[in-house]
């Protein structure tokens, strides 16, 4: 299984973070069909048909990791550039 492991600063308050993170997520579900739910413990997972993750948030930090299945291996660059995007657009 493929990994990507993304983690960028940010200077939002933990409300603003957690609408960005949110809206990428509301982004991803209607582009790529992912499932998504915040879990108890504040974690966003998000998963479809050969790849899962999670969004993290932390104080001035957030963090996604995405485990792609064997399927989606050929596209992991051009999927790491979408969420490269997806954060400079949503946490700047």
């Amino acid at each position: 299984m493929s990994e990507i492991l993304i983690t960028r600063k940010h200077r939002l308050s933990a409300k603003k973070a957690r609408i960005a993170a949110e809206h990428v997520a509301a982004d991803l579900q209607k582009e790529y069909e992912l499932e998504y739910e915040w879990d108890d413990s504040g974690v966003l997972r998000f998963e479809r048909a050969g790849l899962h993750g999670e969004l993290r948030l932390a104080k001035g930090e957030v963090t996604v990791l995405v485990r792609l299945g064997f399927l989606l291996w050929p596209f992991r660059a051009s999927l790491e550039r979408e969420i490269h995007l997806y954060f400079d657009e949503r946490f700047a």
